[in-house]
């Protein structure tokens, strides 16, 4: 199934739910785990992180995931795929090995520097830009392609309009569809959708929602990509640091809202980070199946 045309179809929201590739048995436990349980929930599609800066064998372990999702789950899996790390040619042996493996759909992105740099280099022999990327999987692979979009503006952007600049070129390059990075306003997703029609952007654009369970470890992401927490939402974590099942409890109940409201004014589809756990995704999801707050919405 490929996702461009799933949403396309309109008739009801997507959703899908983000896994990592885990590192541990505990891990493994895990995410068998998550997917057990989430795979009931009937996502439209799922997605797996890519290994930025690690091994071949690493990387080839999320087109692996996918596979087994794919087979095991009988749900459409997405593979992240970036430009750290490659050079062309051996881009060109990952997409090779996805198409194998029954792939159909790409994230295709730049990705971040190897943990210990500060900041991007290009693989000798290999790409710079996520457009460049997604210029080679149009051109020679028949994948769906999806890429990132940011409403906070990328940490690393110039301005917001050249951050909106290179995410047109990402689209007219061929991505079919675009999925924010996670954000806590959905002021700045909505103001985000608009700047970006004005700009010619009319590709769908999935808003991206963590739930937040973990007081310091939403922190330190929000802080390492730039995504600000309201006032009013950090007044009511921080009343909760030292009762973590509250903590929960509010993360839940707070991503809820987010998503019934996105949904209501229009966004085509919801993209839950999971962290490889499925109770929070779980709560979340019945919620909304139950509300249907999208009846009657404009798509933005």
């Amino acid at each position: 199934m490929r996702i461009d045309e799933a949403i396309a179809r309109g008739d009801e929201p997507t959703f899908s739910f983000e896994f990592f590739p885990p590192k541990t048995e505990e891990g493994e436990r895990n995410l068998e785990a998550a997917l057990a349980e989430l795979s009931g929930m009937d996502p439209t599609f799922v997605s797996v992180t890519y290994g930025a800066g690690g091994s071949v064998e690493q990387k080839h372990r999320t087109i692996d995931i996918v596979a087994s999702i794919k087979e095991r789950y009988g749900l459409e899996a997405m593979p992240h795929f970036t430009c750290v790390g490659a050079t062309t040619a051996e881009l060109r042996e990952t997409l090779d090995r996805m198409a194998a493996a029954g792939v159909d759909n790409v994230l295709a992105l730049r990705g971040d520097p190897p943990e210990g740099q500060s900041e991007w280099e290009a693989t000798e022999g290999g790409l710079t830009y996520s457009r460049e990327l997604v210029e080679l999987i149009r051109e020679e692979y028949d994948f769906a392609i999806g890429a990132a979009a940011f409403p906070e503006t990328h940490v690393h952007a110039e301005s917001p309009e050249s951050d909106l600049r290179y995410l047109k070129e990402k689209v007219d390059a061929g991505a079919g569809f675009l999925m924010t990075q996670l954000f806590f306003d959905n002021a700045d997703y909505f103001a985000f959708v608009a700047r970006a029609r004005e700009a010619g952007i009319e590709v769908p654009i999935i808003p991206g929602i963590w739930p937040i369970t973990n007081y310091k470890q939403i922190a330190r992401i929000s802080s390492l990509i730039g995504s600000k927490l309201p006032e009013s939402l950090l007044r009511e974590l921080e009343l909760r640091v030292d009762q973590p099942e509250a903590v929960t409890d509010f993360g839940v109940a707070y991503a809820t809202l987010q998503c019934a409201d996105l949904l209501a004014n229009g966004a085509p589809g919801i993209h839950l980070y999971t962290l490889n756990r499925s109770p929070a995704t779980r709560a979340i999801m019945s919620a909304l199946r139950a509300m249907a707050p999208w009846r009657g919405a404009v798509p933005v």
